[in-house]
């Protein structure tokens, strides 16, 4: 059910981020701003149809592969839904809550029925263009049963709405806690979305009725912008005064480093309301002090209301926000000193707490007392492997091993252990006892909880040896933790290179070359396994780019990695979670550790079976090994046949 609800809250961050453009010119075209009516009209627009809007955008971010035709089948399900339900009973209002709901099935009917295969006669309605068709057929059957039921749930909604608004200090900092601290599961947006665009009712000068707090506000509702006003002194104020207090507080060695990092995170969240960087910079290192943060924002939205102080956002609290609707918040400045305050009290508390309780925050955290070269507790402890021992001291995928098997929370906690080209697959019995921080320290480039107790840690192409040494270690009856730094930490092979030009590089597959930005796995769209691009192949014979050496080929076939002459690292991954195809569709006509040329014939895949039945064909082509300062330059993208030169290049 957590799993669930966490790709509801997702899924919601699409239709949420139309809403500054509805802010921004619903704000200009107001008679007290540009006083423009087309363009206060075109804003309002979109607040008119948000239902709609949420229909849509909920079922592209439910789908599996983030698809418009979920979006087209969850717009149509919302109008059938809504006319199927108000034939019935013309009173019954779905709201938002409406197209969320439609959404959310949209997106489950797709995922569902997206490659369904149907007669030959029926064949035009097969696969995608399916989906809009049995979604209607669904939503009529639930417009049916919600014409019945809905009435008492809407009256439910309405009492708990008018609840919360009505009972003043409890609601508004029961919202505010609960806003910031449902941020590390993505269930906030859940949250958010009934206060913002559910709760409280207004009818406009045209007549039309709105609901939320948001957009009440933006309405002109003077009773709407309640529950949003308290956040601008916590995001423009407090969290900036919490980044100097974990600055003043960090070893002194460590302060010159940090400076940069908490001043840029600091302005961001003064200036855009954007505070994950912050957050997130203390919520896993010091849980503590997020409760006191949660607490904190309550009161602050509590102090807001004492204050009389009514202002709304259509992003977030930040500095942008607040100017642009100053005119039409109530009592804005009062906002302005209620920030100073916090601002000192959220560095008053977060200092003290930092240094009474020891918390580890950025710049807190233990150098250890062993050096790598200390190796006398070896000696002290029950050792019974010698083959373990020796391997601890001198090979580098077992001391890779180890930090990961600490870093995880030790060998007893984990359940099972699986690996892909790139990433480590686990499943734990407990992830809160998972240091991410020490994860990529000592060489992960990404962590992803999957799930409950599913994640997945992103290593690189060593990942077959280093999941090899853990499962020895796992299987050895070691139960003894080496104090920390003993054990060397893993090497990064990245040392001196020649360049790689233009003509020493190829394209290695037939099809479209895209940004790796574009691919729809975030492992590789956002870099974590170094940067390159992507191809979507119109043919399937896969050639070597470079001359250079094969150094790995996955055993279910799926992914090869390279090193080019020069010493690039090179991984080539063909289509989206293909490992689950168990090598079927890939022929393999390389061998490990043999030299190849430009041009060489590395795998061969059927195209036809991977769009069958992998998420995508689309093969991301990645540099594993490169260096900090160093990045991919793409010269071409669109269509075109393997074997083209200057494409990229390594500046």
């Amino acid at each position: 059910m957590l799993s669930f609800l966490q790709r509801i809250g997702k899924s919601l961050m699409l239709p949420i981020a139309i809403l500054p453009a509805a802010a921004i010119l619903v704000r200009l075209g107001d008679k007290d701003m540009l006083n423009i009516p087309f363009i206060h009209g075109g804003g309002q627009a979109i607040l008119d149809n948000l239902p709609l809007i949420f229909s849509i955008g909920v079922a592209i971010g439910f789908s599996k592969d983030q698809s418009g035709t979920a979006g087209l089948a969850g717009g149509v399900g919302y109008l059938v839904l809504t006319a199927a339900a108000t034939a019935i009973n013309k009173d019954i209002n779905l709201a938002v809550l409406g197209g969320i709901i439609a959404g959310i099935l949209a997106g489950l009917m797709y995922n569902r029925f997206y490659k369904i295969q149907l007669p030959d006669w029926l064949a035009f309605f097969g696969g995608r263009r399916f989906v809009p068709i049995v979604t209607s057929i669904a939503m009529v059957i639930l417009g049916g049963i919600f014409g019945i039921i809905w009435p008492p749930v809407q009256q439910a909604i309405e009492a708990v709405g008018n609840w919360i608004i009505d009972s003043g200090a409890i609601g508004l900092g029961a919202f505010g806690f609960l806003n910031r601290l449902l941020i590390p599961t993505g269930l906030h947006h859940v949250v958010n979305s009934l206060i913002y665009f559910e709760f409280g009712t207004y009818k406009d000068a045209a007549g039309h009725i709105v609901h939320g707090d948001l957009t009440r506000f933006f309405a002109g509702d003077p009773n709407g912008g309640k529950f949003t006003a308290g956040f601008f002194p916590i995001m423009m104020f407090g969290l900036p005064g919490a980044c100097l207090a974990m600055y003043a507080a960090a070893h002194k060695h460590r302060r010159k480093m940090l400076a940069g990092f908490f001043f840029g995170i600091a302005f961001t969240s003064f200036l855009t309301g954007v505070t994950e960087p912050i957050e997130f910079s203390f919520m896993f290192l010091a849980p503590f002090l997020y409760v006191i943060h949660a607490l904190l924002t309550g009161s602050s939205l509590i102090a807001a209301n004492l204050l009389g102080v009514h202002d709304s956002y259509g992003f977030s609290a930040g500095a942008i926000d607040y100017l642009l609707n100053f005119t039409k918040a109530q009592h804005p400045l009062l906002l302005l000193l209620q920030g100073v305050v916090y601002f000192f009290i959220y560095f008053a508390v977060f200092y003290f707490a930092i240094k009474r309780f020891n918390l580890k925050t950025p710049g807190r955290d233990d150098d250890g007392k062993n050096g790598p070269g200390d190796t006398s507790w070896l000696f002290d402890q029950q050792v019974s492997s010698p083959a373990v021992k020796e391997k601890l001291l001198n090979d580098k995928y077992t001391q890779a091993a180890y930090h990961y098997l600490q870093d995880l929370g030790g060998k007893d906690n984990i359940d099972s252990l699986d690996h892909c080209a790139t990433r480590l697959r686990l499943v734990l019995k407990d992830m809160s006892k998972i240091n991410e921080s020490a994860l990529k320290k000592h060489g992960a480039s990404g962590v992803m909880k999957m799930g409950k107790r599913n994640i997945q840690v992103i290593v690189g192409t060593k990942v077959e040896f280093v999941a090899d040494a853990m499962r020895e270690i796992i299987q050895s009856d070691q139960s003894f933790v080496p104090p920390a730094g003993v054990i060397p930490e893993p090497e990064l092979e990245n040392g001196r290179r020649d360049p790689l030009t233009a003509d020493d590089f190829m394209m290695p597959l037939d099809g479209t070359l895209l940004p790796i930005a574009e691919v729809k796995d975030e492992v590789f769209s956002r870099k974590m396994m170094g940067d390159g691009f992507a191809i979507e192949p119109t043919e399937g014979t896969l050639i070597s780019p470079v001359d250079g050496e094969v150094i790995n080929i996955f055993p279910t076939k799926h992914a090869i990695s390279i090193k080019s002459k020069q010493g690039y690292e090179i991984l080539i991954h063909l289509g989206l979670d293909t490992v689950d195809l168990k090598g079927e569709g890939f022929e393999v006509l390389a061998e490990e550790n043999t030299e190849i040329k430009q041009g060489d014939i590395l795998i061969k895949m059927d195209l036809n079976l991977i769009k069958e039945h992998a998420l995508s064909a689309v093969t991301p082509v990645v540099f594993t090994n490169l260096k900090e300062n160093e990045s991919i330059e793409l010269h071409k993208t669109g269509k075109m046949t393997k074997g083209t030169k200057g494409i990229i290049t390594i500046k």
